[in-house]
């Protein structure tokens, strides 16, 4: 029998994609985790509320902390909860590479465009969708993958189309891809992580059977 996995989500907002993990283990979809600890960059974070009304715990790590202070602190959490997993769910923060290291293929992060395109340095939260509307996209969507040293370079796990209409606004395209992608392929490959069903070779993931 597989041991569960104990998972810890970073946040600095709202935490939607949060709650789409917290609703998909309430629902049996991540039978192998378990969402352990929830660490916001943000004291104002509405994502605590949502820790805590699934009682799981949670703490603020201000980003303002100087970056060593800042991981040291969250190092702490992580061994204090025994975490195995760390998926960042609309973390704001840009963790270093002696931090990342430390975690290879143990972080997951979801991004909302379909990477290698509208992804790095500056394309975060609205500017990825006001980027793909900038562009003229046709096509976007959102992207799972395991974190690396290099902002939105690590190993693809899963992605999602999503249609861009001739009427959207950032806003509007924003929870368009949130709603048909984000809070699917997350809880998704969160899932086929704690079941040990994600092989990496080089920069390529299978997903096994």
């Amino acid at each position: 029998m597989l041991k569960s996995a104990r998972i810890a989500v970073f946040v600095s907002g709202g935490g939607t994609n949060l709650q789409a993990l917290l609703d998909a283990q309430r629902d049996g979809k991540i039978p192998h985790g378990e969402i352990a600890l929830v660490i916001s960059s943000q004291a104002c974070a509405y994502a605590l509320e949502r820790a805590e009304k699934a009682n799981v715990p949670a703490h603020t790590v201000p980003s303002s902390l100087i970056q060593h202070d800042f991981e040291a602190a969250i190092e702490l959490l992580l061994e204090q909860y025994k975490i195995d997993v760390i998926v960042l769910a609309g973390f704001l923060s840009i963790l270093s590479e002696n931090f990342t290291k430390k975690w290879p293929r143990r972080i997951l992060n979801i991004h909302p465009s379909l990477i290698p395109a509208f992804c790095g340095v500056g394309f975060y939260g609205l500017h990825v969708h006001e980027g793909v509307l900038a562009r003229g996209a046709k096509v976007t969507g959102a992207t799972v993958h395991f974190v690396n040293e290099i902002a939105d370079d690590g190993p693809i796990i899963l992605q999602k189309p999503v249609a861009v209409q001739p009427d959207d606004t950032p806003e509007i395209l924003q929870k368009r891809v949130m709603q048909e992608a984000e809070w699917l392929i997350l809880p998704r490959a969160v899932s086929l992580f704690c079941d040990n069903k994600l092989e990496v070779k080089g920069r390529t993931v299978r997903v096994l059977s």
